[in-house]
């Protein structure tokens, strides 16, 4: 009886991990994908709606940081860029506000996936990924606290890619 209960606490464990992983959001945005490529890729509209400041090079292969105000500054690690659909970086997630090699830390991926809708429009898809490989201590808060951030930071960005500019 004893082995089954640890077996099922186990399975249970196992099951919780893979459920916070990965979060993933999907919209629609009424704008071309060029536009909201940029606005997620170039340095001075990303700005506009995620972080407040962005300190160095914000290209692939670089580590710049992303300032939040008084919530603090994450540096984080991009991934990759490829013009108009993909855009990725790393980060320690939640507000731990790391600082350092993002690479040398356990840390998630965040990816923009672009596509063309018609009438201009496109759907973007954001996926986090690797909450699972966070020390156990900051896999829960770090879940809940992006989950959460991810659904205000969407919006802005919706926002921002349709207003006027």
């Amino acid at each position: 009886m004893l082995v089954s209960m640890l077996h099922w606490r186990l399975a249970i464990a196992a099951l919780e991990t893979v459920m916070h992983n990965t979060i993933q959001r999907e919209l629609t945005i009424n704008a071309p994908q060029s536009r909201v490529y940029a606005a997620i890729a170039d340095p001075d509209q990303v700005v506009r709606w995620f972080p407040e400041t962005l300190e160095g090079c914000y290209a692939v292969g670089e580590q710049p940081v992303f300032g939040f105000g008084e919530h603090g500054r994450s540096q984080i690690f991009v991934a990759a860029a490829r013009p108009d659909d993909y855009f990725a970086y790393r980060w320690v997630p939640g507000a731990n506000h790391f600082l350092g090699d993002v690479l040398s830390v356990p840390n998630t991926l965040v990816e923009f996936h672009i596509v063309p809708l018609d009438a201009g429009s496109c759907r973007v898809t954001l996926t986090e990924s690797g909450f699972a490989d966070l020390p156990a201590e900051m896999l829960a808060l770090a879940y809940t606290q992006n989950s959460k951030g991810w659904d205000f930071m969407l919006e802005r960005l919706l926002i921002f890619c349709t207003q006027a500019r």
